[in-house]
């Protein structure tokens, strides 16, 4: 931090306003600017620091103080006020390290660049740059530029799901992620160890990516083992049949990688309606990749945690450690797409079927497979999506249409057909009027494989075993209303065929109010669902009335229900429960959950805990049935390993899957927290030792460091901004360190004891530059209180400062009169 006189400031202010206007016009020289001022004002206007406004081509780089020299030299102090400049920080950085290390005045001459030449104007306290590109301009790209060498780097992840009890098969799996960089490839490997439990013990295991791939503008290649999906498409086509499980071979696209601000959004929830206390597991590709715990009634999953995309899952609803319900469901996660000059968008691959590192006997092998879909931006708000595909022999095709109605309105449709297979549809729709929303969805498949063939091991082509002819749907509409600020009602209609028949209807009103000064929201549910398993086969009607309550300390909550419902047996069962959360400030737990739940059959209890250590983080769910107390439990584990640039660290931190940087920090304050930040959605805390961050991959940007919280210690943070620039899979790495801080007001004297002026006086934390009188102010810091004097970037001599003999004047220290004898490695305290 500097810390300057304000009247070297006001003196160049009034000073400038004597100045011919005809000097600001020309690029007069320093000293002929300086000609017609008193020889008193110069003092103040030679190595001493002043204020000026910096320009790049004619824009605002920002506000600085500069320090001006009689052999037309500038040298930059720092950027003091950035606000007006349209320039990032990286551009920043790179003139500032530049200006630091003084640029001469006029046409350039040496270690130039981009820069032709630096005029100082002392009318207007205005330094010029002036640089090759300004008949170019300034033209905004809308694409991220790669790595100009590349990148390195190593992001492997652990990721640990098990699911099981008593009166339910242990079902698990163990995922292993890994995304490299090796120059401007990158490289990913994802396999799994599963066990689905059931009859079926057999631990399974398999690859399912390992392949390069390289990003251009619009398109990316990618080569090697893979799953084909629908990667480079805003808008991928349902399809209907076999898929193939993967593939050798190479696929192509277009990409929206390097695109500037291409953020990607979920649009339609997924529900779930439990009739008890249950866990809820999502399968992909026949794989758990998440469990979660989920109370009576309908609901909503988080898919926060599930990737983005648009592909099918599995959800299973376990009561009582058995499955009751088996639903498909379409994760719709797509990219944004509004931009009228790119309205084509494909996606193509060809290879051969195979199940290298693979033990599962449904997974094809030898079999040539090939697709491609293609999106269209008819419209800025109308997407038309074909797609094709051979698989197994079999062809597959299908169609969709993404359409925005009006400003509020948007209508998702898909038609797909298979040969040997059937066919299906699926519409989804969803309606904003301001008060409330309307969402509407259907999906229907037409089944008929009477005629397909399968082939055994041995390679004996048969009819299909299981023969099936009919249709399976499912039918939504569902509304929320805001009927003010503390009041809304909800509504949803579902009508279903398959293994859940018949119509169902969900009521909801919940109101927001004040509970004995407690923060509280009281829900009222009217439901009729139809018939199943653990409704004992009869319609499950009931009630429910329900209370969240905050309690007196922050991030505690209250829960409580009371209600009834239709039993396993089909008669009515009265239930009602009580629940407890609660956030932890320390340690490795995050936060703790408890319930109680108390119905026909008996008493049950849930409980979960969030946690989050130096080696892993995950949830642990443990549940007791009221039926028949059998346990179960669930477990999501997450852990990550980062390399790069020359270092290594395990975390249990979230990394993401773009790009990563190695912090260590280093500090002599007890308790520390930083908070860094990239601006783009990226960042986290970190504290002493060593810490993984995730950053945005291809993006030329920096993390900024800053205290975490509103109350930050007498500390300097060096640097305070780190830069990078990675291709995805890259790490990098940087060391922080933050030092305590005093401040410091000396005046420097030479043998003579005359002051010296413009001289800059460096330590660890700051630096600064003396005033004509040879005062200076700085921050020291206090661990290491020395100062290091130069001039013409010479060491003229240095002084060790003891903290406890200085004299105090409220937060200033005050080192008086500092000799400097030239040429002298130490210097001398001057007591007068």
């Amino acid at each position: 931090m500097f810390k300057y006189a304000p009247l070297p400031v006001a003196i160049s202010l009034v000073l400038a306003m004597s100045v011919e206007t005809a000097h600001a016009r020309a690029p007069v020289s320093l000293l002929l600017q300086a000609e017609g001022l008193p020889r008193e004002f110069q003092e103040h206007f030679f190595d001493v620091p002043l204020a000026v406004r910096v320009m790049l081509d004619g824009q605002v780089l920002g506000e600085a103080m500069v320090v001006l020299s009689r052999d037309e030299r500038v040298t930059l102090l720092d950027f003091t006020d950035t606000y007006q400049s349209a320039y990032t920080e990286q551009e920043r950085d790179t003139w500032k390290a530049l200006l630091q290390a003084g640029v001469g005045l006029g046409p350039c001459q040496e270690q130039c660049g981009e820069l032709v030449a630096a005029h100082y104007s002392l009318a207007n306290s205005e330094l010029a740059l002036l640089t090759s590109t300004i008949e170019r301009g300034r033209v905004a790209s809308t694409y991220h530029a790669l790595p100009e060498n590349g990148s390195t780097g190593l992001m492997l992840q652990n990721q640990l799901n098990l699911s099981g009890g008593q009166q339910q098969d242990l079902a698990g799996r163990w995922g292993l992620e890994a995304i490299a960089s090796l120059g401007n490839w990158t490289q990913t490997f994802q396999g799994e160890l599963s066990q689905l439990g059931g009859d079926d013990d057999r631990l399974r295991h398999s690859v399912h990516e390992l392949h390069t791939q390289r990003e251009w503008q619009e398109h990316f290649l990618r080569l090697g083992y893979f799953t084909p999906g629908s990667l480079g498409l805003s808008r991928q086509p349902r399809l209907f049949g076999d898929s193939p499980d993967t593939a050798l071979g190479l696929m192509l696209g277009s990409s929206d990688s390097l695109t500037k601000d291409g953020a990607k959004s979920a649009v339609y929830p997924i529900y779930v309606t439990a009739n008890r206390a249950a866990t809820v597991e999502i399968y992909r590709n026949g794989s758990l990749i998440n469990s979660q715990q989920v109370e009576p009634g309908l609901q909503a999953l988080d898919t926060r945690p599930l990737p983005g995309g648009i592909y099918d899952i599995d959800v299973r609803l376990m009561e009582d450690g058995s499955e009751t319900s088996r639903t498909q469901a379409l994760v719709y996660k797509p990219s944004n797409w509004r931009n009228p000059d790119q309205r084509w968008r494909y996606n193509v691959f060809a290879g051969r079927e195979s199940k290298l590192l693979s033990n599962w006997d449904n997974q094809a092998d030898g079999g040539s497979t090939l697709g491609g879909a293609v999106n269209y931006l008819l419209h800025p708000r109308a997407v038309v999506g074909l797609s094709a595909r051979q698989v197994r022999e079999q062809n597959q095709l299908g169609g969709s249409l993404d359409l925005g109605v009006g400003e509020r309105s948007n209508v998702y449709g898909t038609l797909y057909q298979a040969q040997g297979r059937g066919m299906g549809m699926d519409l989804q729709a969803r309606h904003d009027y301001g008060s409330g929303n309307l969402y509407l969805s259907h999906n229907r498949s037409w089944l008929d494989n009477r005629h397909t063939w399968e082939t055994l091991p041995g390679g004996l082509r048969v009819r299909q075993r299981n023969p099936y002819n009919g249709n399976v749907s499912q039918s939504a509409l569902g509304v929320y209303h805001r009927l003010g600020g503390n009041d809304s009602l909800s509504a949803r209609l579902s009508h279903s065929e398959g293994q859940v028949q018949g119509m169902g209807m969900d009521l909801g009103y919940m109101r927001s109010a004040w509970l004995l000064g407690k923060d509280s929201s009281w829900r009222l549910s009217v439901f009729d669902r139809p018939a199943t398993v653990s409704s004992g086969l009869e319609r499950n009607r009931g009630v429910d009335l329900s209370l969240n309550m905050a309690l007196g300390e922050p991030r505690q909550r209250f829960t409580a229900s009371v209600g009834s419902r239709t039993s396993r047996d089909g008669s009515n069962d009265r239930n009602a429960s009580l629940g407890y959360h609660q956030d932890v400030e320390a340690g490795p737990v995050k936060s703790l959950s408890a319930g109680l739940q108390a119905d026909t059959y008996g008493v049950g209890m849930t409980g979960s805990a969030r946690f989050e250590a130096p080696l892993g983080n995950g949830e642990l769910m443990v549940q007791r049935s009221s039926y028949n107390n059998a346990l179960t439990g669930n477990l999501n584990l997450n852990n990550h390993l980062v390399v790069g640039a020359g270092a290594l660290a395990f975390t249990g931190q979230h990394v993401g899957k773009e790009a990563g940087l190695i912090i260590d920090v280093e500090s002599d304050i007890d308790g520390l927290e930083l908070r860094a930040d990239d601006f783009s959605g990226m960042g986290g805390v970190l504290r002493p030792g060593r810490n993984v961050l995730p950053i945005s991959a291809y993006r030329d940007a920096s993390v900024q460091f800053d205290f975490q919280g509103t109350h930050a210690p007498a500390a300097s943070i060096q640097p305070a901004r780190a830069r990078y620039h990675l291709n995805k899979g890259g790490v990098a790495y940087q060391q922080v360190r933050v030092m305590k801080t005093v401040t410091v007001l000396g005046r420097l004297l030479d043998e003579q004891g005359l002051p010296l002026k413009g001289h800059h006086v460096i330590n660890h934390a700051s630096r600064g530059v003396t005033e004509v009188d040879g005062f200076f102010s700085m921050e020291l810091s206090a661990s290491t209180p020395t100062l290091e004097v130069l001039r013409n970037d010479q060491v003229l001599c240095q002084f060790a400062l003891d903290l406890n003999s200085l004299e105090t004047e409220g937060d200033l220290l005050m080192a008086g009169d500092l000799r400097c004898v030239d040429g002298a490695t130490t210097g001398q305290l001057a007591r007068s």
